[in-house]
């Protein structure tokens, strides 16, 4: 009875000293093909329950973009057993909080509960699974949701669509080529059969992966897990036969224009490797290099010491089927693009003739061991990490060890791979300027 006295706030602040020993999970399949994955750690009295699709905007209709994002709105409208409208009111009035994200890749839901609500995390997760209403009323009711998000992420914030224009360049075939939000028009024009069929298509236990983390008795949640989800039919198999790029051997060059700027911006975009190859592990320990912190390579030189940029970062962007890594930068007074593109290569050829230094290169393991002890510093952390790594990199045991992958990077191979990846004749310049300048 003594959990029930404690709010959300507290229990969540205890979860964060949880330290980060080795996460200990177990993992079984449903007959219909869900997997699910438990972690029981009954040190805070809470728990999250999540589910994972495997589902993003790559895998849409190119005619109906936007629907992935879409579901992650539509799929809290209510179920046949929740009206309307009530699922965050259920939530919040159990002492619990929840929420939704969606990538190019997968979908993601969780409900952060006190753990003695395990049960109706795990219920209204299985609603949203076996019972959705997908009806014209609630497409509308999103429809005008959606828009107004994207009017202000996007349309209407500074550089919102820089991403955009980077992918619409970068990528010719595979669908990475769009953006998560999608096109309005699309939304708009589509019909109701359309979002039911699209939610037959993937919304099934098949495509998805049940994790519950926190202060829970596995025995008993297995039941639980076997009431609600067992008897949900399994969906039909789904393939994925993506087109594959060709590889980029000259250099691009392109302009886009955003009316909410004034000051102009630049981007070097390179193809990379998707996230579960080695390479793309190297390049995230790169950009840490030139960009993590006010003492990092770029922010260093052109900031501070040459006072050229106003803001300058490196983005290794990597996604389940391709990466792009991006450099960008945005001038100070009368500096122009090109000095910037300039300064950056500087330092991207110094990456190439020498080894990084064993202080710079102490300092980035540093701060990726400080990262993999924040990641799994709540239950909240671990069931969103456990889910990713089984859904998208086909490996669990990476919640523990992929730490030892960065550990056993070394200097030489940071070399390679800037040799590999970043050069000239293999990447896009997008000069990001102000409406104004449009001729």
């Amino acid at each position: 009875m003594k959990k029930c006295l404690f709010s959300l706030a507290t229990l969540l602040g205890m979860t964060l000293a949880v330290s980060a020993q080795e996460v200990k999970f177990e993992e079984y399949d449903l007959s219909n093909g869900m997997h699910v994955i438990l972690h029981q750690d009954n040190s805070a009295p809470v728990v999250t329950t999540a589910v994972m699709y495997h589902v993003g905007a790559k895998d849409e209709n190119p005619e109906r973009t936007g629907f992935a994002h879409f579901f992650e709105h539509l799929l809290f409208e209510g179920t046949e057993n929740i009206p309307k409208g009530e699922w965050f009111t259920i939530v919040t009035s159990a002492g619990g909080s929840n929420n939704a994200n969606t990538t190019d890749d997968r979908t993601y839901y969780y409900e952060v509960f006190p753990s003695n609500n395990v049960e109706l995390g795990l219920w209204m997760e299985s609603e949203r699974l076996l019972h959705p209403v997908i009806n014209q009323d609630g497409v509308d009711t999103q429809n005008e949701v959606v828009k107004e998000e994207k009017r202000l992420r996007v349309d209407n914030s500074p550089y919102g669509k820089f991403l955009e224009k980077i992918k619409l360049n970068m990528f010719k075939k595979h669908p990475y080529k769009g953006t998560t939000i999608g096109k309005m028009a699309h939304l708009d024009a589509a019909t109701l059969e359309e979002f039911q069929a699209f939610n037959t298509k993937f919304y099934v236990p098949n495509n998805a992966v049940l994790v519950v983390a926190g202060d829970i008795d596995s025995a008993e949640v297995k039941v639980m897990i076997e009431n609600y989800f067992g008897p949900i039919p399994r969906g039909e198999d789904i393939e994925r036969n993506f087109p594959k790029e060709d590889p980029i051997t000259a250099p691009m060059r392109a302009k886009a224009y955003d009316s909410n700027i004034q000051i102009p911006a630049i981007m070097a975009a390179y193809r990379t490797p998707s996230f579960k190859e080695r390479d793309s592990y190297v390049l995230s320990m790169i950009s840490t290099y030139l960009s993590d912190g006010k003492t990092s390579k770029l922010y260093k030189k052109m900031v501070d010491d040459k006072k050229m940029a106003l803001q300058v970062g490196a983005i290794n962007l990597s996604q389940e089927d391709y990466g792009t890594y991006i450099l960008y930068g945005l001038p100070l007074g009368d500096v122009s693009l090109d000095d910037l593109v300039a300064e950056m290569d500087e330092e991207i050829l110094k990456l190439k003739n020498n080894l990084i230094s064993e202080r710079d290169y102490q300092k980035i393991q540093n701060k990726f061991e400080n990262n993999f002890v924040s990641s799994n510093s709540s239950f909240e952390g671990i069931a969103n990490s456990l889910a990713r790594y089984y859904m998208l990199y086909g490996d669990v045991n990476l919640i523990n060890n992929e730490i030892d992958i960065y550990r056993s990077i070394t200097r030489e191979e940071i070399q390679s791979v800037a040799n590999k990846y970043l050069n000239a004749n293999q990447r896009l310049l997008l000069e990001y300027l102000p409406e104004s300048e449009k001729e």
